[in-house]
């Protein structure tokens, strides 16, 4: 048995696991879509919990499991029904929540990525092997009685082979069964798969929604607020993610390698290069790839209405203003930007060198700044 720490795939490093965490900001109109679907009875077996990365997508279908199975299912008893719950909140001291709280909650199936212990690392897909333990976890929790919660933690995650296994149990549902997918880009799972779900929509957060959030992960607040929250558009997750990585000062790096524009400085797009590439890497390559699709959006949008009014980084907007100067030049980011995150998604698909990634995009991103700098 490897002693290893498994690293968990639905935990921002640095931050509370989704199941730690106590309040849900910014998201009560979900909640309450949730809690209405509830009281009226007509609670759909399948939910669909989407949104941008970070907002608390997580943290909610954690709540949701644990209200479904901390809530008394109503038996029709001599005393009538119990009146109807107000909130989603269930006591942290609520043996359901400890349980759910230590991993132990036997009415409670998480799938999600697993571990490749050859690799000595995450899988990139939910595997149809992880996803037909759902077989034995309904045959085997059937014998409690009760409710039971399956979170699914990414669907966008699921392999072919995994969706249509997850498919078949939406279609035909164990009694009692409730399945929570989560997904940050709906579109790209199975049609059948969404209209089998009811769907609840999460937002990304105002500003001081993101401060209370991100006080309660307990996460160092960055000397530039601004700043983080332009780059992390709204999300927590995101935010946190920013400030464990040293986001911020990355981005810095990207807009000054950016205004070498169209002359660019080829010893510093190597270096950017070569530090995404190597084991252990990955967050890295992951920051430097979420960047370089933020900063291009930036510069396509400031071709139509100018600079943004919240510079993320010194001379931000000086550059984006020289290299996008009209909606000509925009439209040719805007386009460039879909070019490259199309780039970047087969080549992660096929494995290719993360430094030969980069400095190709990078390389690419000159060949537009050559048509569009002014």
């Amino acid at each position: 048995m490897s002693d290893v720490e498994v690293p968990e795939p639905d935990r921002i490093d640095g931050a509370p696991h989704p199941r730690e965490t106590s309040k849900l900001f910014g998201q009560d109109t979900a909640q309450a879509g949730f809690l209405e679907a509830y009281n009226t009875g007509r609670l759909h077996h399948g939910w669909l919990i989407t949104g941008p990365r970070g907002v608390g997508k997580a943290t909610l279908a954690w709540k949701i499991a644990r209200f479904l199975l901390a809530t008394p299912m109503d038996d029709g008893g001599m005393f009538g029904a119990p009146p109807p719950p107000e909130t989603l909140d269930i006591e942290p001291e609520h043996p359901v929540a400890r349980r759910m709280a230590a991993g132990s909650e036997a009415g409670l199936f998480v799938l999600r990525r697993p571990y490749d212990e050859k690799a000595g690392r995450l899988k990139r897909e939910i595997t149809v092997d992880e996803a037909r333990k759902l077989k034995s976890f309904f045959s085997l929790s059937a014998t409690e009685g009760g409710r039971r919660v399956v979170i699914v933690d990414a669907a966008d995650e699921l392999n072919v082979s995994a969706a249509n296994a997850l498919l078949k149990l939406l279609e035909e549902p164990p009694e009692d069964a409730f399945l929570l997918l989560i997904s940050h880009q709906p579109s790209r799972l199975l049609p059948t798969i969404r209209s089998r779900c009811r769907e609840l929509r999460l937002n990304t957060l105002l500003p001081d929604q993101m401060e209370a959030a991100i006080a309660q992960a307990d996460v160092d607040p960055s000397d530039h607020p601004a700043a983080l929250a332009e780059l992390s558009s709204g999300s927590v997750g995101e935010a946190i993610r920013l400030t464990n990585l040293d986001g911020l000062p990355l981005y810095a790096d990207l807009i000054t390698l950016f205004s070498t524009l169209p002359d660019l400085n080829r010893q510093a797009a190597l270096k950017l290069a070569e530090s995404c590439a190597g084991r252990g890497k990955e967050d890295r390559f992951d920051l430097v790839l979420g960047l370089l699709d933020i900063l291009l959006s930036r510069l396509a949008r400031a071709g139509i209405s100018g600079p943004p009014p919240t510079e993320a980084c010194r001379n931000e907007g000086e550059v984006l203003s020289r290299l996008s100067p009209h909606d000509v030049a925009a439209r040719q980011w805007a386009q460039l930007t879909q070019d490259l995150g199309a780039r970047a998604r087969h080549g992660r698909a096929v494995n290719l060198d993360p430094a030969a990634l980069i400095l190709d995009m990078l390389l690419k991103i000159q060949q537009t700044a050559a048509k569009t700098a002014s």
